[in-house]
């Protein structure tokens, strides 16, 4: 190849690279400014008094995130309209997700039986298509609204929705990038040239290296950094420390370096998006899938979710570390819920077999005796 072809070719590959990366900042601007991050936000018709003081209790008192009550919000609503459907409340000409709520009352909750509650749940899986995982999540949103119904309110004598079983889920391996998959996506950001690059590369870094949620990080302030440290805040609103290595010390000060001065809210916010706000979920999940693209990975089969299970693996084959220590560094309540990384790493599994004191031994026969061998030979 001449050097002009060359020289032709890599001028149209940084053009290429640029407007992708322009494409990134584009796209960071539509997310910034779109406040409905995954559903339409309900409307006054779909909330009626007693789900506005179970959602105000869990909020206020329990200190749940506004995600989780946003999520909360909708099963209930789901299930409501779901169930004045049933009972034939609902005019025919009106559209399910239109169906209004403020009447739904006391007499109408205690009216619900077992019979309803199998109904709905074969409706969520025929009609709905939704995974068990998903449907279980329904049911815990029930059983916590009609318990908050019996206990707090005191208006139930009983919690009919105890008596309703969790769906069956199958238990899958957690999906994570090798060591080597990590890096071309590490490499896929740091060749990225674009105003915002130092912040996605920081962000992808933390990610990889302390297995943080997507929500954990996002919420992240600079004065939760010190030293070597970081506090976040995960599920529950529990506060747990996180320490940071050299390539998230590193990546950390890069960023830092060139980040907005003058952001427009939330100040103390870490990583800002191109509108000087908090960066939020949706463009966060956006520039991962976009780089897990660029570094020729599959973006349906990782996620930003995935890159957690990334680091709980890594740091275990990789790390030596006990499983409760990385219980503490995941925030997980239940030790159960850190076990799974223990049945992925294969090696290990052959390590614990081959480490067994009789793997050394082996069956050794004495000389056959002279008249054993020819009764032997004669048969």
């Amino acid at each position: 190849m001449t050097a002009p072809s060359q020289e032709k070719q890599s001028a149209s590959k940084n053009t290429s690279i640029t407007a992708k990366n322009a494409n990134i900042a584009t796209e960071d601007t539509n997310i910034a400014t779109n406040k409905n991050d995954n559903k339409p936000a309900e409307q006054p018709s779909s909330s009626f008094p007693l789900l506005d003081r179970f959602l105000g209790y869990f909020q206020a008192v329990l200190e749940r995130s506004p995600l989780t009550i946003r999520e909360y919000r909708y099963d209930l609503t789901l299930f409501f309209r779901w169930l004045k459907t049933r009972r034939g409340l609902v005019a025919k000409d009106i559209k399910f997700k239109e169906i209004p709520l403020a009447d739904v009352s006391i007499e109408l909750i205690r009216s619900v039986d077992l019979t309803d509650l199998y109904e709905y749940m074969t409706w969520l899986s025929r009609e709905r298509k939704l995974q068990p995982a998903t449907r279980a999540r329904k049911v815990s949103s029930l059983r916590s609204f009609f318990h908050f119904l019996q206990t707090k309110d005191q208006l139930l004598t009983e919690n009919v929705v105890n008596a309703l079983e969790l769906p069956r889920q199958v238990k899958r391996l957690p999906r994570y990038l090798n060591v080597e998959e990590s890096r071309q996506l590490l490499n896929a950001a740091a060749s990225a040239t674009y105003e915002y690059a130092e912040r996605d590369y920081c962000i992808l870094t933390l990610f990889l290296n302390c297995g943080l949620r997507l929500a954990e990080l996002c919420s992240i302030n600079i004065r939760s950094i010190r030293d070597e440290k970081m506090t976040v805040i995960g599920k529950g609103r529990k506060e747990r420390t996180v320490y940071l290595n050299g390539a998230c010390l590193n990546a950390l000060d890069a960023y830092l370096a060139v980040r907005p001065r003058t952001a427009k809210t939330d100040p103390e916010a870490l990583f800002i998006s191109r509108l000087g706000r908090r960066i939020s979920p949706k463009t966060v999940q956006y520039l991962i899938k976009h780089y897990i693209t660029q570094a020729g990975l599959d973006p349906k089969r990782y996620s930003t979710h995935k890159l957690r299970h990334t680091a709980a693996t890594l740091m275990y084959q990789h790390g030596q570390v006990d499983i409760r220590a990385l219980q503490q560094i995941l925030g997980h309540v239940s030790i159960a819920t850190t076990e799974i990384y223990t049945h992925i790493d294969d090696r290990r599994l052959h390590q614990a077999v081959e480490s067994n004191p009789l793997a050394a031994e082996r069956l050794s026969r004495p000389p056959a005796d002279t008249d054993e061998a020819n009764i032997e030979e004669q048969n």
